[in-house]
């Protein structure tokens, strides 16, 4: 599928109808051969169709909501439609009452016009970078799809699989610890962190509100930017490149490049080498506060608390439905006693300022959005140390943004295998980072 610029720019010539690309994504869902059944949880077919003949219909007489009218979209199974039930990828939500509002993310898309494709499966309540699903099945990422399945990251799973495999032009996510990046990197698309604050998490079932963020993917660097700009309440235009001799990027040469597998490094001395012919300045250095995140964490972090608190009435009446593993990591809530969530609250006060000396000179951070490839399904299935040992491994240079409350993006670097390259930003400097992203996404793509 083409990317939201060029549909837009389509639509606008007569080239391309709302209606034609809305079909070419459901026939790319249907698909049997493909990872339509397993990508999405819920197909929004005729209301899809619909929705496209109205878009084309406004813009026909000059009233369409905005030039990405009719643009395909897909939701995480985690944001709030009005009038169905969020089940967050789990069986255990499903006689919940259907939500009464759209989630206002959800809702500022569709009042731009873009059109909502469907559902899009996830980690069951959003707790693993994997993707794994036992309720509805796991897409598999495109590398090698064809002999060998292959994790396709997580937790947005499906809405990684909905951009690569052309099933939507942008795919709301969330991002918790790299809900967006991890998959982003392993699917070969672009995925979004914003600063947190700057999009509603109201009507997005938690994971861990302290570092939960709404984020999108899509198939280029604008494709998220328009998106983040429409879900954030902004004006949604295009980032301006930034001039490449100015940049100044922060390589760490501390933490996250430990247990780097072969393929990856070269993928990333590769696009250091080309950012750097191109102008841009690299700085190499050591950023200490990343390396105090494992001890800091070390009771079980955010995400066990807070998500314990919120499933703990769940869990009691239905923790049979569970995901083993998930239940698993949710009740470690139970041991983290108040002093340790203070202690946490108080460790991330101290570090995020500290952080924010250290990287204030540059225009971003760069490293490996993750340090190895995607292994196969059926590995992680059946090997449950692997399973532990690679979600940690996954998601640790995705969690700093999170953590430091900072805004930040996977670009691909590599499809076959799949790498992804992060650039974060500061907090709330997430227009500075979409031109940062947009001159270098230049330079790799070139």
């Amino acid at each position: 599928m083409e990317t939201v610029v060029e549909l837009a720019a389509a639509f606008d010539s007569g080239r391309l109808t709302s209606r034609a690309v809305v079909e070419q994504a459901l026939a790319r869902i249907a698909d049997l051969s493909g990872e339509g059944g397993r990508a999405f949880i819920r197909v929004h077919a005729q209301a899809a169709r619909t929705s496209a003949d109205a878009m084309d219909a406004l813009r026909s007489v000059g009233r369409a909501p905005s030039c990405y009218a009719g643009i395909p979209f897909s939701v995480k199974d985690l944001a709030d439609i009005a009038g169905e039930v969020t089940k967050a990828g789990s069986i255990a939500l499903a006689d919940s009452p259907a939500a009464t509002a759209h989630a206002p993310s959800v809702a500022r898309l569709l009042a731009a016009g873009f059109v909502l494709i469907g559902r899009t499966n996830m980690t069951e309540f959003a707790f693993t970078g994997l993707g794994i699903n036992p309720h509805h099945g796991t897409p598999a990422c495109p590398w090698e799809r064809a002999t060998t399945r292959r994790i396709p990251g997580g937790s947005t799973s499906g809405g990684a699989v909905s951009i690569a495999d052309g099933m939507a032009a942008v795919a709301l996510g969330t991002d918790t610890g790299g809900s967006c990046r991890v998959p982003a990197a392993f699917c070969g698309v672009v995925g979004y962190k914003p600063t947190a604050r700057r999009v509603p998490i109201e009507g997005i079932i938690p994971l861990a509100p302290s570092l939960d963020s709404v984020g999108p993917l899509g198939a280029s660097v604008a494709c998220c930017a328009i998106a983040d700009a429409v879900m954030a309440g902004e004006p949604p235009v295009p980032p301006v490149p930034a001039d490449l001799g100015g940049l100044h990027l922060l390589v760490p040469d501390n933490y996250v490049l430990d247990g780097m597998a072969a393929p990856v490094s070269q993928a990333f001395d590769s696009a250091l080498a080309r950012l750097s012919a191109a102008g841009v300045r690299l700085t190499h250095g050591r950023l200490a506060p990343f390396s105090e995140l494992p001890r800091v964490n070390a009771a079980g972090g955010f995400a066990s608390a807070e998500a314990y608190a919120w499933h703990r009435k769940l869990l009691s009446e239905k923790g049979a439905l569970y995901d083993p593993r998930i239940r698993a990591r949710i009740e470690r809530g139970l041991v983290q006693s108040a002093a340790d969530y203070i202690d946490l609250h108080r460790a991330r006060a101290t570090l995020r300022p500290r952080l924010d000396a250290e990287t204030a000179q540059y225009d971003a951070v760069v490293m490996p959005s993750v340090v190895i490839l995607p292994p196969p399904i059926a590995q992680l299935e059946a090997d449950e140390a692997a399973y532990n040992r690679l979600n940690l491994l996954v998601l640790r240079n995705t969690a700093l943004a999170n953590f430091f409350d900072r805004c930040a993006i996977s670009l691909p670097i590599s499809r076959a295998p799949p790498v992804g390259l992060t650039l974060m930003g500061e907090t709330m400097g997430d227009t500075h980072l979409f031109a940062v992203a947009a001159a270098v996404e230049r330079v790799l793509a070139d």
